[in-house]
């Protein structure tokens, strides 16, 4: 079935604004507010929006993105989280660096550590600490992707799976608000489970516009998670679900823990 004159419109406004708001849309069309959530309901229902209180969002999805376009998307918010989780990690000691962008700025970060074995399916990763002083760099086997330096599938969980860290460090794709973390590709995503399974601490980082983008495929929950690091407040019930787990939440806002 097709968009309706006013569902195209609505489409219209969050491709420009990112988001809209029924009580304005209700004005703007002259219709009832219960139309305005239908409206909206259909579209959330065919993955063109997400709901939030009182309208919808646009859905983003970060799969379209270049690899050098989401190395520099918020750039300087993912610099300030990366050197929020150094602060986390000591010298003389064992961790795993996923792939991603924000996880790279963990490894540039870190750069200034001493004796740090680092484990990474990440190329870039790798290349950050060429010339520092760590104890090993050890590079993920198997196959590696072109398009962004990452090393995934089969081969890769085998090989992390020898390992026992003393700290891991993962990105995301996407995180909703009850707590789960999620992604695009079934086998990153294994390779992200198997990094958590195998380390004593377990740190995310990500962005804020996380929380703006939809992913199909369960990493983990907040339950899985020591820390997660982001730069500004999240959600209430992101928060909520923390809380309940026992998740710390770290941010680069002051009086925003």
């Amino acid at each position: 079935m097709s968009l309706n004159g006013r569902q195209e419109q609505i489409i219209e406004e969050l491709r420009d604004y990112g988001k809209v708001d029924v009580e304005a849309l209700t004005a703007k069309f002259a219709v009832t507010s219960q139309t305005v959530r239908r409206d909206l309901t259909e579209l959330c229902d065919r993955g063109l929006a997400i709901r939030t209180h009182g309208g919808a969002r646009r859905m983003v999805s970060t799969s379209s993105l270049g690899y050098e376009e989401r190395r520099l998307n918020k750039r300087v918010e993912k610099e300030k989280i990366g050197v929020i989780a150094a602060s986390l990690i000591p010298n003389n000691c064992s961790l795993i660096l996923n792939i991603g962008t924000t996880t790279e700025q963990v490894a540039r970060a870190l750069t200034d550590h001493k004796d740090l074995l680092v484990i990474s399916n990440n190329i870039n990763v790798i290349q950050i600490f060429r010339n520092s002083q760590m104890r090993d760099l050890v590079i993920v086997g198997g196959g590696v992707r072109q398009s962004d330096g990452a090393i995934v599938g089969d081969e890769a969980v085998e090989f992390i799976g020898r390992y026992k860290v003393d700290y891991a460090v993962i990105g995301a794709s996407s995180l909703d608000t009850d707590g789960t973390v999620l992604d695009f590709d079934s086998r990153e995503v294994a390779v992200a489970r198997t990094i958590l399974k195998n380390a004593r601490t377990r740190i995310l980082v990500a962005d804020s516009s996380k929380f703006e983008r939809s992913a199909p495929v369960r990493t983990c929950t907040l339950g899985d998670l020591d820390y997660v690091i982001l730069d500004r407040q999240p959600p209430l019930e992101f928060q909520e679900a923390a809380a309940r787990e026992g998740t710390q939440i770290l941010m680069d806002t002051p009086g925003n823990e």
